[in-house]
């Protein structure tokens, strides 16, 4: 269930009669818990409460109690080792009159009346898997107005399919946008009465619904008329209460979909909330799914946290304003020029959805800039930050319009906090004409002409502000002598996922920069535009991006480009998790870099909470002064060459799991015909899987197996059948995978991911029993002073820093890892204590038979043997280094980006 559901489900409950036998199961029921999950708890089976309530492991600890009993109920749930024992997350009482729960991680607690449970329901959403964020535990008021939007929506569609069709599919979005106006301006006095269009709805529509679109269309028809204009349009009398609104809102047709009873019943409740809690910033981005087919599966879910939105804004600009601000103190004339300059920065986000970095940057600024009229006695001044210096592109049309909406919105709520609602009220109406959010392809879109050069004015005016042409952006407005600064979150797409028409975005934007523009993650075009932007003017971007453009590949081809044109990092954050409101914490890793051409200054890396100033920052995150490392295909340092694992794509006949084959032997298939078939998880995690390793002049002996020869038939058979030219031809060839390599009789083996908690990365040694996939790579008969260095600190520093990531876990590649690694000269004594190092390590796993290499790894469990023969491992490889043990691995990646650098300039020369 995702959130809106659940607020739905829980809604329905605190609506119901209630009963105390039930509500705990309900509850539960609520929060998404399958039937048969609470047919056990009912029976007792799985419900371990000591105070006969219901208790579910890992989750809950509910109680229904006396009326009077909440408090004295809930303090005994926390005092009982049931709860304790069964690791209850959350303990909750209720007598059907109040309700009271707990976080018992948190210490965080409820307590409102029975009825009103369902407005803290994020505090609730971790029962159903859901990580939460603060803004949403604090009101529940934007996923319960997206769910109902959601059920209007779609009922709207189903009786009038035609609003649906691409032709039409702007008219429904717009119409929307027209009501979240309407139901926001009813409750926050921007229309004369409270309620109004909700209650105007009711009593001039019929029950049946039929007049139900006449009656809406007339009020749109009002708000869009003058108010002296109104007699000669016959503008219905009971309309004329509504204000005129302009702005273009309310312009253009005001054709209304026909409603149902249904469609009039859903949109009569969603009046019936209360609007003054819309958060604009959360709200955009919930709202943006509704119109979205594929993205409605994850309602209420689009939603990034403030503090995410202001990794990006702060550092960017926004810290700076506040310095100039504390500097200023109470000085008059500083602080006029510090309001001055804030009227004269633009904000642009060239992938801006449903404008949460815009609404964000906004409000911030706006809080800033009533301190600045605090300090200066103008409390009540009009503010001098235009909305058209906050613009943005999106792709979708539905988010574009949220877009403009949320601003405005936000606009008329600081107005509200800063000047107070009489004043706000004064200048909201009528709205202005201009428009400053496009919708199109950023990546296809001149960024000048959407934001042009300071000092040069774009006069393409706009009737409106909502009706006019969505590809073009209609603003009159100089920024002689602004700043402008470039933020976002563009979309996340790797080299793999990308679509044709992707493709063709990035050969528009990279074509004539590089001829590897097809390797290039998506997200990179935007930072390569952002680049492009600055050659005429100056402005500082700052991105989220997958933090695979900051390793691997990426790095030699995006941040090369840019390094060679004079941008350089000012500050970055590190990898972490930039979580939705998502089940599981879902979320993707990512980096934050902000860039410029400014040679001094300070830079920063900021690492989850701390803050470290540097001289430096490169590509790879880090202070070190390195540019990039080019994937290399051969070994740069030494003659050892590392090889990936076998492909099996369309092999699948030719691989076996134990009991297949256990199946083949009993056939009488002779072993040599069957080899173990290991990549990364199978090495680490001590799994069994194998393949079928048949040679052309044994064809005619295996094909005397029938399981075999059916096996051989379905590999054929699947290669024939795809649309790959270079498939079908390894169908003359079923009974090999597409390489046959892997099977020396002693090899080196290096999967490719391994986890990052573990302190080395877990290579090791294979025999010709062991094949290994292209999960893997290999080294045929590799010496094994090359395992010792592969499994060093000092080789995971390296790694760690050069090659890709998945999400977080390492990723090795050979090309980069392995190949680029710098390796002194190494003497035959060298070699043989590094020999010795390696095999002691081998013994000492040995030892712990029949652990995984996942046991052993384990940083809480690891073996000490296995730890102390590491530890030499690494003193002996760090004394050829530098002749001592590196401090810590700033100090090893200092050496070796060091030696990376001369190494690769003394070869070229």
């Amino acid at each position: 269930m995702n959130a809106v559901e659940i607020e739905e489900a829980i809604s329905n409950l605190a609506e119901q009669q209630f009963d105390p036998d039930e509500f705990p199961y309900a509850f539960l029921l609520a929060f998404g818990n399958k039937d048969t999950t609470i047919k056990r708890l009912r029976t007792g089976a799985s419900n371990k409460s000591d105070v006969g309530g219901v208790l579910q492991t890992n989750n809950i600890h509910i109680v229904v109690c006396a009326a009077g009993e909440v408090t004295k109920t809930l303090a005994s749930l926390k005092a009982s080792p049931a709860t304790t024992k069964a690791k209850a997350k959350f303990v909750l009482a209720t007598d059907g009159i109040d309700l009271e729960a707990e976080d018992l991680a948190t210490g965080e607690t409820v307590a409102c009346a029975y009825r009103n449970f369902p407005d803290h329901f994020g505090f609730f959403l971790p029962l159903a898997g859901i990580s939460t964020v603060k803004q949403i535990r604090e009101s529940s008021f934007d996923i319960k107005a997206t769910g109902r939007l959601n059920r209007l929506y779609v009922e709207l569609l189903k009786d009038n399919p035609e609003w649906g069709t691409a032709d039409r599919r702007h008219d429904m979005n717009h119409f929307m946008a027209r009501l979240i106006f309407c139901f926001f301006a009813e409750d926050t006095d921007i229309f004369t009465k409270t309620g109004l269009f909700t209650a105007t709805i009711e009593q001039m529509s019929g029950r049946d619904s039929g007049n139900t679109h006449e009656v809406i269309g007339e009020i749109f028809r009002a708000m869009n008329t003058k108010t002296q204009d109104r007699v000669a349009a016959g503008v219905a009398r009971w309309a004329n209460v509504f204000p005129y609104v302009n702005g273009g809102l309310f312009s253009g047709s005001t054709d209304v979909p026909l409603f149902s009873k249904i469609a009039r019943s859903y949109l009569l409740h969603i009046g019936s909330l209360d609007w003054q809690k819309i958060n604009p910033d959360i709200f955009g981005s919930m709202i943006q799914a509704v119109a979205d087919d594929e993205e409605r599966g994850a309602l209420g879910m689009h939603y990034t946290s403030v503090p995410n939105i202001l990794k990006v804004l702060n550092p960017l600009f926004l810290d700076d304003l506040r310095v100039k601000l504390e500097e200023a103190g109470n000085n008059p004339r500083k602080l006029l020029n510090l309001r001055n300059r804030m009227a004269r920065i633009r904000v642009f986000d060239p992938a801006c959805g449903s404008g949460n970095f815009l609404v964000i940057a906004y409000k911030e600024m706006r809080a800033i800039e009533a301190e600045i009229n605090k300090r200066r006695d103008e409390a009540d001044r009009r503010t001098d930050i235009p909305l058209t210096n906050f613009r943005g592109i999106e792709l979708r049309d539905f988010p574009a319009e949220i877009a403009r909406l949320a601003l405005i919105i936000a606009e008329y709520q600081c107005d509200v906090l800063y000047r107070g609602q009489r004043e706000a009220l004064q200048d909201f109406l009528p709205l202005d004409a201009m428009n400053w959010i496009t919708c199109g392809n950023a990546l296809r879109i001149d960024w000048l002409s959407i934001c042009p050069p300071t000092g040069t004015g774009v006069t393409m005016h706009g009737d409106d502000l909502f009706n006019t042409p969505l590809d073009q952006a209609e603003i009159d407005f100089e920024n002689e002598g602004g700043e402008t600064y470039i933020c976002g979150n563009p979309p996340f797409k790797g080299t793999r996922k990308q679509k044709p028409h992707e493709k063709e975005d990035l050969e528009r934007v990279f074509g004539g920069l590089t001829s590897k523009w097809k390797n290039v993650d998506y997200v990179g075009a935007w930072l390569m535009k952002a680049a492009l932007y600055n050659d005429v003017c100056h402005a500082p971007f700052s991105f989220v991006a997958t933090n695979s453009l900051c390793q691997g590949q990426q790095v030699p081809i995006t941040w090369d480009l840019l390094l060679k044109r004079g941008f350089r990092i000012r500050f970055a954050h590190t990898s972490f998790t930039w979580s939705n409101l998502a089940a599981n914490k879902a979320g993707v890793t990512v980096v934050v870099t902000g860039v410029d051409r400014e040679t001094s200054g300070a830079r920063w890396i900021y690492t989850g909470e701390n803050r470290r100033e540097v001289a430096n920052i490169n590509p790879y995150l880090t202070e070190h002064n390195i540019s990039v490392v080019p994937a290399a295909r051969k070994p740069i340092f030494s003659k050892v060459a590392m090889d990936y694992g076998v492909y099996y794509s369309k092999s699948a006949g030719l691989i076996l799991e134990s009991i297949e084959k256990d199946t083949l032997r009993q056939e009488g298939l002779p072993l040599r015909f069957v080899r173990r078939f290991l990549g990364s998880t199978e090495f680490i995690n001590g799994k069994e899987r194998f393949c079928l390793w048949i040679g052309d002049r044994e064809l005619e002996e295996v094909s005397e197996y029938a399981g075999v020869r059916r096996r051989i038939e379905s590999v054929r058979q699947d290669r024939l059948e795809t649309d790959d030219k270079a498939v079908n031809k390894l169908a003359a060839k079923p009974h090999q995978f597409r390489e046959r390599k892997g099977d020396e009789s002693t090899k080196i083996f290096v999967p490719i991911v391994s986890s990052e908690n573990r302190d080395y990365f877990p290579a090791g040694l294979a025999d010709a029993t062991v094949i290994p996939t292209n999960k893997a790579f290999f080294i045929s008969n590799g010496p094994l002073w090359a395992l010792s260095v592969i499994s060093s600190k000092l080789h995971l520093s390296w790694i760690d820093t050069i090659c890709g990531r998945l999400r977080t876990d390492y990723s090795y590649s050979n090309t980069l890892g392995w190949n680029t690694f710098p390796l002194p000269s190494l003497t035959e004594k060298n070699k043989e204590d590094l020999t010795r190092c390696a095999e002691d390590i081998l013994l000492a796993r040995e030892t712990h038979f029949p652990a995984t290499i996942a046991d052993l790894y384990d940083p809480e469990k690891m073996p000490a043997d296995l730890r102390a023969a590491h530890d030499r491992n690494d003193e002996t490889l760090e004394r050829i280094y530098i002749g001592r043990r590196f401090r810590n691995d700033t100090e090893r990646l200092e050496k070796l980006f060091e030696m990376y650098t001369k190494m690769t300039k003394k070869g070229a020369a």
